[in-house]
């Protein structure tokens, strides 16, 4: 059975061996389909390298099975393709930046920042202060302290932040960040950088461990190096199961011209 994430990629396939695609061609083209979106989201992580707090994501692949198609009588057990993709959470590293206004966590959780329709969260603490006087991301999005306020500064004055995420202006609390971990799996990606519950009434659980920096930004956690050998490792993959489709075709064509020449 294909789970609902699958159901329209190993639609694809079943139609494949409909429409009479040899397996050798089937299998191919099957391929050629996961690694093309490998290789989107390969693309995506190096586009992203230098996005602070950026979380870098990779695929999980499996076997498509579809009952339409294992009624059919077709073997289409060796047949891959992606399942889902995953998120990687692994923490970048912290690099200095000298901006007060920039902000990093060492350990687990994730900044509060109220969104469009709820609650987003973020390990990118590149904020700023709005016009106004509200402490917000790069996006524009307020930054929640504990209990739901949002940080009034002035532009004017210097802000210091303790190692437990308390702002202060001239010896002022002006109030704490609010930072909070969620359960594996418990966020999905919004954007680069943001995240949201999968269960928006899901608000996660206080860190108190966690230390907070200024004046630093935690990098991406995506590997230049690691990268570049996924992108070489894809393209010879892409390039063998091209040549295979070519082997297919050419098998196809030469078994219609032997066809052809059979006579009475």
């Amino acid at each position: 059975m294909c789970t609902p994430v699958t159901k329209r990629r190993s639609r694809w396939l079943y139609e494949c061996i409909q429409f009479g695609m040899d397996p050798l061609t089937t299998a191919a083209a099957s391929g050629l389909r996961a690694r093309m979106e490998a290789l989107d989201m390969l693309s995506n992580n190096i586009a992203n390298s230098s996005t602070a707090g950026f979380k870098k994501d990779g695929e999980f692949y499996g076997i498509f099975q579809e009952e339409e198609a294992q009624d059919s009588g077709a073997d289409v057990n060796s047949l891959p393709l992606i399942e889902k993709p995953w998120t990687d959470f692994s923490q970048g590293v912290l690099q200095p930046t000298g901006n007060q206004l920039d902000f990093s966590l060492s350990g687990k959780g994730w900044f509060a920042l109220n969104g469009k329709s709820g609650t987003v969260y973020t390990r990118s603490g590149n904020f700023k202060v709005s016009p106004e006087g509200v402490l917000t991301s790069s996006d524009g999005y307020s930054v929640r302290m504990v209990g739901g306020s949002t940080a009034q500064l002035r532009r004017t004055l210097p802000v210091e932040a303790g190692s437990d995420g308390t702002l202060t202006q001239g010896g002022v609390p002006v109030g704490r960040l609010e930072v909070v971990d969620f359960p594996t799996g418990a966020l999905v990606k919004q954007g680069a950088t943001l995240f949201r519950p999968v269960d928006d009434k899901q608000t996660g659980t206080a860190v108190p461990e966690t230390e907070v920096h200024q004046g630093k930004l935690e990098n991406a956690n995506v590997s230049g190096a690691e990268a570049a050998a996924r992108l070489i490792v894809l393209m010879r993959q892409f390039e063998g199961l091209q040549k295979a489709i070519s082997i297919g075709a050419d098998m196809n064509r030469k078994a219609v011209e032997d066809l052809a020449r059979v006579g009475p």
